[in-house]
């Protein structure tokens, strides 16, 4: 039964500055179209929304990289992405683009609309600036140390190894990606969303689901990776956001004196979902304004989880102050993929890119859209193998599914001239399998419905299980000329069964829903259709069987993984070499043996320790992000390596002089780069 509702369904839009991989299906894209496919099914009002996102510093550096405009670069990758999406069956009602006219226009309007309402500080600050290339850095332009981790080369929005979402100020040592050097500070103004101002209501939302009096959700249905990212930030104290940039690419800022300034990506790309809803409804004679301020619309954004607060903080803030627009119904955000027991790395070329995919392995789209389901990192970070895949596809896809299908449109071919037979006296066992038949479908909505999709696709497998089971235990094949009339209902409730696997698998592999439907003989049914024990009638005529599943040979798995080793087998395991230096330039380092004397942690900065060192010169004060490795009182007296001449610069409000030496590995364990004799005194060089 219909809800009601109509559905604004968003997909978060990926970066146009890269090919897709399965990191990025699994975490997004093909949970996205499991939810939209099954609301259509349903007979749901539907706007499934996405598109590229085209501007930020991510496109600009990708541009430098490759000697390009931004625009080829955009351009290029905008179509590759929504060629692979579309051979995969996402089912997007508008793939749009955030460099499009349509989009610029929205997003100054959107702007304007909030400017004139107040809803922006303006604030002179001190922002870094390469002298260099003679322009002000945009977050992704600077790397530094991870305030919250200790990792060295964390990005100005965000580190990539823990994810903590950063501002260029909070970067240790931070560095223009640029010239490679140390930037300046110079003063710039910019607009702020003072996000303080809406800390009261957004707890109160996140927590009991209530804004402005109104239930919009229950907190119990979002996921506790969703409710404590968003938590973390309310609770530490909200602060204003920029959210312009100096910038020559992006949505140019609509106010006089702005010039040279656009609009920070993280304010224009949300604001993508209205423009293309605006675009698509136009397009196909709807009000857009219906899918984004109507009360009985339902906003639900699928995202991976590096893009969370902006969805449950920002763009909420930027809605309610929008002040008629409808806030999310849920935010069903994924963990990360792992490729092979390791974090994918589109650096190492470790990954498994769509494009490739959809060339190595004509046909078996669906397979890949199954495996990825069965394997989503909704609550967890999951692992992709190629092992697991190749099981997945002939164990149960080929083995159980498959080899039902086959069965019972073979078994009507032959023994019934590929004519729907009729049903007879029930037994005990068709009873119990007509249950399971009309129980599926129910247990997939449920489950779907709440953003459970690994359990959804089980409840879909598990019919065709208990059908392959039906075919084994009754085996037809043995009665068939000593009691044909049973033979009649086995293969009628089988058809029954195939008929509806066609309709409950559609939103997880539609292509082969599609295919099945049509060795059936009719047009797929919709969602109210499925565990119907007559969806086959009796006399009906049925089409020669086809194999939906071929079998996947260990040859083409050991291709995939001998190219995956190919991409490191040259590479080092360790991170690449930085940029060469001169030898004056090393000389003007200073590195002098010192030895701590008091150790503390940092408030409210659980990876942050405030260490007294003895540099044999002076005493001073350093922060260092060693403290889930070490522990204060553990390390009085360790003799460390500093740089001494390093700029000092604050850090969670404590003036840091120096910077101490220390060795990573991959796992990101630390220790102290130290000598190794005991003689070594504090303000012996380090050369």
């Amino acid at each position: 039964m219909k809800s009601g509702k109509r559905h604004t369904v968003t997909a978060a839009l990926p970066y146009a500055n890269g090919p897709l991989h399965l990191g990025h299906l699994a975490g997004v894209y093909i949970s996205a179209d499991i939810y939209a496919r099954f609301l259509r099914s349903y007979g749901e009002d539907v706007a499934f929304i996405c598109g590229s996102d085209e501007h930020g510093a991510a496109i600009t550096l990708r541009a430098k990289k490759e000697g390009k405009s931004p625009k080829d670069i955009v351009d290029n990758y905008h179509a590759s992405n929504k060629k692979v999406f579309e051979q995969l069956g996402i089912s997007f009602d508008i793939y749009d683009r955030t460099s499009s006219e349509h989009h610029h226009d929205t997003a100054k309007e959107l702007f304007s609309i909030l400017e004139k309402k107040g809803s922006f500080i303006k604030e002179e600050s001190e922002q870094y600036y390469d002298k260099e290339f003679k322009q002000f850095l945009a977050d992704r332009y600077i790397i530094g140390g991870c305030p919250k981790c200790g990792y060295d080369s964390a990005y100005g929005d965000q580190c990539e190894k823990c994810g903590a979402v950063l501002s260029p100020a909070e970067l240790i040592d931070p560095i223009s990606t640029l010239s490679k050097k140390v930037p300046e500070l110079r003063k710039t103004s910019h607009w702020y969303l003072p996000l303080e101002r809406h800390e009261d209501w957004l707890r109160k939302w996140m927590k009991e689901g209530n804004y402005k009096g109104a239930q919009l959700h229950n907190p119990n249905d979002w996921k506790n990776q969703v409710v404590g990212q968003c938590m973390s930030w309310i609770d530490a104290g909200l602060k204003p956001r920029a959210i312009t940039r100096d910038l020559d690419w992006g949505v140019a800022v609509p106010l006089k004196g702005a010039e040279g300034k656009v609009l920070y990506v993280w304010f224009d790309a949300p604001i993508g979902y209205i423009s293309a809803t605006k675009k698509w409804a136009e397009i196909n004679g709807k009000d857009w304004e219906l899918y984004w301020k109507d009360k009985n619309t339902e906003l639900v954004h699928f995202l991976a989880k590096d893009n969370i607060v902006f969805h449950t903080i920002i763009f909420p803030a930027i809605l309610a102050e929008l002040g008629d627009y409808i806030l999310p119904k849920n935010v069903p955000a994924n963990e990360f993929l792992n490729l092979e027991g390791e974090k994918l790395s589109t650096s190492r070329n470790w990954a498994v890119w769509g494009e490739d995919y959809l060339t190595d392995f004509p046909g078996k789209v669906d397979v890949l859209r199954y495996v990825l389901c069965a394997i989503s990192p909704e609550n967890k970070d999951s692992d992709f193998s190629w092992k697991d895949f190749q099981a997945r596809n002939n164990n149960e896809l080929g083995a159980i599914f498959g080899n039902f299908v086959n069965r019972t449109l073979v078994l009507t071919h032959k023994y019934f001239d590929g004519v729907a037979p009729e049903r007879n006296a029930l037994e005990k066992e068709d009873i119990a399998l007509l249950d399971v038949l009309k129980q599926t479908p129910l247990n997939v909505e449920k489950a779907i419905r709440s953003f459970r999709f690994r359990d959804a696709q089980a409840e879909a497998m598990k019919l065709a299980r208990v059908g392959n089971k039906y075919l084994a235990d009754t085996e037809p094949w043995k009665q068939i000329k000593t009691n044909p009339d049973r033979v009649k209902t086995i293969l009628n409730i089988s058809l029954q069964i195939t008929a509806s696997l066609a309709v409950v698998f559609e939103p997880f592999m539609p292509h082969i829903s599609s295919k099945l439907a049509s060795m059936l003989g009719i047009e797929l049914p919709k969602w109210d259709a499925a565990g119907n024990s007559a969806l086959i009638a009796s006399g009906h005529t049925i089409n020669n069987p086809e194999i939906l599943f071929a079998k996947i040979e260990d040859e083409l798995i050991d291709a995939q993984l001998e190219k995956l080793k190919n991409t490191t087998s040259n590479q080092s395991k360790f991170p690449p070499m930085k940029d060469e230096i001169t030898f004056d330039e090393f000389t003007k380092l200073d590195i002098r043996v010192a030895t701590i004397t008091a150790a503390e942690k940092v408030e409210k900065a659980d990876k942050l320790l405030k260490l007294t060192v003895d540099t044999g010169i002076d005493t001073r004060t350093v922060v260092s992000g060693i403290a889930e490795h070490y522990n204060p009182d553990d390390i009085v007296g360790q003799k460390v390596s500093v740089l001494l001449n390093l700029a000092p610069r604050k850090i969670r409000g404590v003036e840091s002089q120096g910077m101490i030496l220390m060795a990573e590995t991959n796992e990101g364990e630390l220790c102290f780069v130290s000598p190794t004799k005991e003689d070594f005194e504090a303000g012996n060089t380090i050369r």
